[in-house]
């Protein structure tokens, strides 16, 4: 059964596609004022010689979050189409954009790969700024990654929007002027999966975390740990970093086992969160302690298979929220591409067309005239309701979904969890002093 949300409906590879004929703690806690740029200042990639403006799509292709890389890039793929040629949201749900490019020029991309290293993502956003001429840098499914790039993207002033990154640091102690984040981050996953948990299974529990060894990881683990503890009454038995990209799990998982936890917490992504899981599952965990993915989302579960099953976490966004923006969504992505789209294709194709919608209301792709554009700006995040791009920090005040793994008998393809609660924002938000905004310092949008 799809959730319901209601809203006004209303509101290294090149590729070129030419244009063809055919909120306290919400949007009130804003932490700067509007910024303004003389429209013939230099800065960054502006102003942008010819007709082409040039978006740097740096994903990972390859290593433990290929796949949803891979989602990425259709995504993005298909908003570039859109933004040029019309179609899809651009033609239902932004008013400012014309389907005929962007400011007046035509969209083109550059595709780079990340191997979801941090050092190779940021010489990639160097790459694509300097030798591409990259007006935007957007993409990543690591926080350490997206936080490499996002320092890159301040130190060039070239604008960030971060796609797939979780960690609170992201848009707390290493935020960014020059970065923005539309996905929700750890602190808003514990808030949203904690009353839930402890809903199902009770107050008095002991947890285990295994957390993988990043500051993805170790932002969920800290999360998890406070929220459970503080809000849910829980005890933490011990919690374990694991290697980023492990493919054998069992010690780790007999540690847990013998810890005597009611819960087990896997705090990994990508094919480390669909591995973990169903070696825990394989090992007979599930039978001893409950399994819980504080994030995870298609690919994953799919990957898992029947391993899925019953395990709460968090979701970007999925095809089950049943309104009009993300019918639309779903129907234009698998008519594009004969699949079912991820929440990490939403959120590549949401802030891609939030941002070009930023550059027509500001009348320029000068970035510090879009920053102001994007800050503190309230809109409907397509198919999630409303939402704010808060001025303070730049991380979007926003729902968050929490699902749980289908019943073995009921996963089919496609078809792998249910969304058991839409956690309103008002419910996981923090002020702009408070929670991992206290930690954040955006520094100037004028160049240094």
């Amino acid at each position: 059964m799809g959730v319901s949300i209601v809203m006004n409906d209303t509101n290294h590879t090149r590729r070129t596609v030419m244009k063809a004929a055919g909120a306290a703690g919400i949007a009130g806690l804003a932490g700067c004022s509007s910024l303004t740029s003389s429209s013939g200042e230099s800065i960054g990639n502006y102003p942008i010689e010819g007709d082409t403006a040039t978006f740097g799509f740096n994903i990972p292709r390859s290593g433990p979050y290929a796949s949803e890389g891979e989602d990425e890039l259709r995504a993005y793929e298909l908003a570039v189409k859109h933004l040029n040629n019309g179609g899809g949201w651009v033609d239902s749900q932004f008013d400012g954009l014309s389907g005929d490019g962007v400011a007046d020029k035509t969209i083109d991309y550059e595709v780079m790969d990340t191997g979801t290293d941090k050092t190779r993502a940021r010489e990639n956003a160097k790459q694509l700024i300097e030798r591409e001429n990259a007006i935007m840098v957007t993409g990543g499914s690591s926080s350490s990654v997206a936080i490499n790039v996002q320092a890159e993207c301040q130190a060039q002033n070239v604008i960030f929007m971060a796609c797939l990154t979780h960690s609170n640091a992201t848009t707390g102690a290493d935020c960014a002027r020059y970065g923005f984040r539309e996905m929700f981050n750890a602190y808003h996953t514990a808030e949203a999966l904690a009353p839930v948990l402890q809903e199902e299974y009770g107050s008095d529990n002991t947890f285990y975390q295994l957390y993988a060894d990043y500051t993805w990881g170790e932002s969920v683990q800290a999360s998890m740990r406070r929220t459970l503890t503080e809000t849910a009454g829980w005890t933490e038995a011990d919690s374990v970093a694991t290697p980023l990209g492990e493919d054998d799990y069992s010690s780790f998982l007999s540690e847990a086992a013998n810890s005597g936890a009611d819960v087990l917490l896997l705090d990994h992504y990508g094919l480390d969160g669909a591995t973990s899981v169903q070696q825990a599952v394989d090992a007979g965990l599930n039978e001893e302690m409950e399994i819980v993915l504080p994030l995870y989302n298609r690919p994953m579960a799919s990957a898992a298979g029947d391993a899925i099953s019953g395990v709460f976490g968090t979701v970007a966004w999925d095809s089950a929220i049943d309104n009009t923006p993300s019918n639309e969504f779903t129907q234009t992505f698998e008519s594009e591409y004969d699949r079912t789209p991820s929440g990490v294709a939403q959120l590549a194709y949401a802030q891609t067309l939030n941002y070009a919608a930023a550059v027509e209301r500001a009348g320029s792709f000068n970035p510090i005239d879009v920053i102001g554009e994007l800050e503190d700006y309230d809109y409907n995040n397509i198919g999630m309701g409303e939402e704010t791009m808060r001025g303070c920090d730049h991380q979007a005040q926003r729902a968050v979904p929490v699902v749980r793994g289908l019943p073995a008998d009921e996963i089919s393809t496609g078809n792998y969890f249910d969304i058991v609660n839409l956690t309103d924002r008002s419910q996981v938000s923090y002020g702009c002093d408070s929670g991992p905004a206290a930690e954040c310092t955006l520094g100037p949008a004028e160049p240094q």
